[in-house]
């Protein structure tokens, strides 16, 4: 890589730079910025803000029209939910906890939206208690909660497949909890994820990243489409022209890099490639449903389970912070065919699961919808990533920087030991990461 020469040190190298060929001396000067991030999300926002402490310039370049990314509070029903992240995991250590604090945005412990739980099959009212019950689950994740070194990276259903029931409790965690299969799971990476206190955003866990990004450079509905690390620095095609910076920070879900959504030349390294296809995207989906004001017997909050078939189940939401608003939950190949029908049908389907638990009284009080069908998205094409069978190594691939200038941060890379995976405050601390390396090019 070309070592760019500073103001100070430019008389004692002047020979030097005079013997530089003209295209190369005006290459190495033709920089818009030291760095351009990729994304608004989480792991954007936080990068930028390291950025700003470190004294670079930046921008952030968005494909969408908002902030945000998979943290994102929906007000279209005239009352806040998130449509995405929702938690804020480990609060311990979780860089989210000291923002809002500093910015003064009340977070409360979860179990303020946690009351009581009410469980149907099909519509008929069940005593299911969850799977294996209390016992069982606790049995299920002593075989994760362990040293990692103990945990074989085979899928969820492989690592339960003794205790006899086991896959089908495990299938539950899977779905509702990483938004995917459990055969498409590696039982060593849910093994290393972090665990703690959680808290939520009463006015919105995507307000605050929005919040937090006030004031900062983004370019909003600028999708990048191509990154070339093949010169001097990083070249970057939007829609608004070529960006050449110093450095690059790419946030971009994975389901978009999957899917092709940016041209890399030259192509990227062979582990980087790894890294990227030995990671999988779940399709943990929400569909908020607004009523008019009847809570139809059920106290603020309530989860209201409903078990489907063997594969297929819906978590309502009711009511969480006293708003009348009840948002419908489902993952896995579930999720990605309801959402796959689009929007009118997914609301119609989720409604009419609704209405045979309640009864018609609440398509009577039924007032609107709104789909968040993060799989079908294109610009997440998943909730989050995990990574699949037999592939636990593939964080660590992706996370490696290319050309020395290019750097992966985001959900996929967060935490150490990718302990924060999954979460936006693993994106926070990755796009931190990110950041400080950034800085050094």
């Amino acid at each position: 890589m070309t070592k760019l020469v500073s103001r100070r040190s430019v008389f004692g190298v002047m020979g030097a730079s005079l013997a530089l060929p003209h295209a190369l001396r005006a290459q190495t000067a033709a920089f818009d910025f030291d760095v351009a991030i990729v994304g608004a999300g989480a792991a954007g926002v936080t990068a930028a803000r390291a950025l700003q402490k470190l004294g670079k310039s930046f921008v952030i370049l968005e494909a969408r029209d908002r902030i945000g990314g998979r943290t994102f509070t929906d007000t279209s029903l005239g009352a806040p939910f998130d449509a995405g992240a929702l938690y804020i995991h480990w609060a311990e250590r979780n860089p989210w906890r000291d923002i809002a604090d500093a910015l003064k945005v009340p977070t409360i412990d979860s179990s303020a939206i946690r009351g009581g739980s009410r469980f149907f099959d099909n519509g008929a009212q069940s005593e299911r208690g969850g799977g294996r019950g209390r016992g069982g689950f606790q049995e299920i994740m002593k075989l994760f909660d362990t040293d990692e070194g103990d945990v074989p990276d085979v899928s969820l259903v492989q690592r339960v497949a003794h205790l006899g029931d086991g896959a089908q409790s495990v299938s539950g965690i899977a779905r509702m909890a990483l938004g995917d299969e459990p055969e498409n799971i590696s039982a060593l990476d849910y093994a290393r994820l972090w665990s703690g206190d959680d808290l939520v955003v009463p006015s919105g866990y995507g307000d605050l990243v929005g919040l937090y990004a006030r004031g900062l450079d983004i370019r909003l509905s600028t999708p990048v489409t191509a990154i070339d690390t093949s010169g001097a620095g990083v070249a970057l095609d939007t829609p608004g022209g070529r960006l050449r910076t110093r450095a690059a920070i790419l946030t971009v879900p994975v389901g978009v890099l999957k899917a092709g959504g940016v041209r890399f030349t030259p192509e990227l390294p062979v582990s980087t490639q790894e890294g990227i296809n030995g990671l999988g995207m779940g399709a943990l989906s929400k569909i908020g449903l607004r009523f008019d004001g009847n809570r139809f017997g059920l106290k603020a909050p309530t989860d209201v389970w409903e078990r489907l078939g063997p594969r297929a189940s819906i978590n309502f939401d009711c009511w969480s912070f006293d708003r009348d608003i009840v948002v419908a939950y489902f993952g896995g190949d579930h999720a990605r065919d309801v959402v796959g029908r689009g929007s009118k049908e997914a609301v119609a389907y989720v409604l009419d699961e609704f209405v045979k638990i309640i009864g018609p009284e609440a398509r009577k009080s039924f007032v609107g919808a709104v789909m968040h069908g993060w799989s079908v998205d294109p610009w997440s094409m998943g909730c989050y990533s995990h990574a699949l069978p037999g592939h636990a190594d593939a964080r660590a691939k992706l996370k490696q920087p290319v050309a020395e200038r290019l750097f992966f941060a985001g959900e996929a890379t967060g935490g150490e030991g990718f302990g924060g995976a999954m979460t936006a405050g693993g994106a926070a601390l990755a796009g931190q990461e990110a950041a400080m390396a950034a800085a050094k090019v």
